[in-house]
C-alpha cells in the first residue's frame, strides 16, 4: 500500500516551504502528499483578501496552482488536498488518522490568519494531539530539503530507541549519514552505562540495515540545546527525537523537550511519539 504524507498548508511562505520538504520525502518514499487547509469557524482574520462568499473558490484555485507547479515532481505518486472545517489542529490530526498516514510535516507559523495557530506554543497542539510521526519546521528556515546528515539524540530512556526505525528509513531514502549523539547528562556510572548500552543496540541496528552512522557522546546539561549546537555544527538538516526525554533541572525548568525541540531549532525536527507502534517501518 502506497504511503501518504500529509502537509498542512495555509499558503503562507512558512507552510510551503513545509510542502516542499514534504514533496522531497515523498518522492524517495514514493508516496502520495495531501495538502490540507481548514476553514476556521472563526474567519474574523482570513487569509486573503477576498469576500467571505468568494473565500473557497480563491482555496481551490490556490490549491490547482499548487498542484500544477509541484505534480511533475512526483514521478511516482500524487499530489492532492483536502479542506475541512473547525479547528486546525484537531482537523489535521483526525484527516491523518482517517488516511492513515505515515507522516505530517507542518510550518510552525505563519503570516495569514492562522498565525495564532502556528506561532509560538500553539505550534505545539498538534504535535501533542498527534500519535503519527511529525515534521516541523520553523518559518524563515531555508535548509537543504535533500537529507545529508540526520542527528539522532540517544539518552537513558527506553523510549528514546523508538525513533530509530523511521529515521533510519528517512537516511536510507537519502543515503543520508545519521550522527547518533550519546548525550550524558550525570556522572551516575548505571545511567551512563545504559546509554552506552542503547547506543551499541542502536549501531547494530544501523549496521545490520546499511545505514551509514557516525557516534558521538556529549556531556549536556540540557538537552535541547546540546543537540541542536552539534547539529547546527554539523550543518545537519533533521533532528530526530521522541517526544519523551531525559528529565533534567535545566529541562524541568524550560519545558517538555518536544515543545522545546519544536520551538527553538532552526533546524527540521521529526518528532515520533513514544506511544507509537511503528508499522510498517522496518527496512
Amino acid at each position: 500500500m502506497k504511503k501518504t504524507i500529509l502537509v498542512g498548508i495555509d499558503f503562507s511562505d512558512c507552510s510551503i516551504n513545509a510542502l516542499e520538504h514534504a514533496l522531497t520525502i515523498a518522492d524517495k518514499a514514493e508516496a502520495n502528499v495531501v495538502m490540507v487547509w481548514v476553514n476556521r469557524p472563526d474567519n474574523s482574520k482570513e487569509i486573503f483578501t477576498t469576500e467571505p462568499e468568494d473565500l473557497l473558490g480563491e482555496v481551490n484555485r490556490r490549491f490547482n496552482q499548487l498542484i500544477e507547479k509541484y505534480k511533475y515532481g512526483l514521478e511516482k505518486g500524487s499530489i492532492t488536498y483536502m479542506i475541512r472545517k473547525g479547528k486546525v489542529y484537531q482537523e489535521i490530526v483526525k484527516a491523518a488518522d482517517e488516511l492513515d498516514v505515515f507522516l505530517i510535516v507542518i510550518g510552525t507559523h505563519g503570516s495569514s490568519g492562522f498565525e495564532e495557530f502556528w506561532i509560538g506554543s500553539n505550534a505545539n497542539r498538534i504535535v501533542t494531539a498527534t500519535q503519527r510521526p511529525i515534521i516541523t519546521i520553523r518559518g524563515g528556515v531555508d535548509i537543504n530539503r535533500t537529507l545529508t546528515r540526520v542527528v539522532m539524540p540517544l539518552d537513558s530512556t527506553v523510549e528514546s530507541r523508538q525513533k530509530v526505525p523511521l529515521t533510519a528509513l528517512l537516511a536510507k531514502y537519502f543515503d543520508a549519514e545519521i550522527h547518533v549523539l550519546a548525550m550524558h547528562t550525570t556522572i551516575v556510572d548505571e545511567v551512563r552505562a545504559r546509554v552506552s548500552e542503547y547506543v551499541k543496540q542502536v549501531e547494530y541496528y544501523l549496521t545490520e540495515n546499511e545505514v551509514k552512522f557516525h557516534t558521538e557522546e556529549i556531556e549536556a546539561d540540557n538537552i535541547t540545546d546540546a543537540t541542536i549546537d552539534y547539529a547546527t555544527r554539523v550543518n545537519a538538516n533533521l533532528i530526530s527525537i521522541t517526544d519523551e526525554q531525559e528529565t533534567t533541572t535545566a529541562n524541568l525548568w524550560l519545558g517538555p523537550y518536544a515543545q522545546q525541540m519544536v520551538n527553538h531549532s532552526p533546524i527540521p525536527v521529526l518528532c515520533v511519539h513514544a506511544k507509537d507502534l511503528v508499522v510498517g517501518m522496518s527496512m
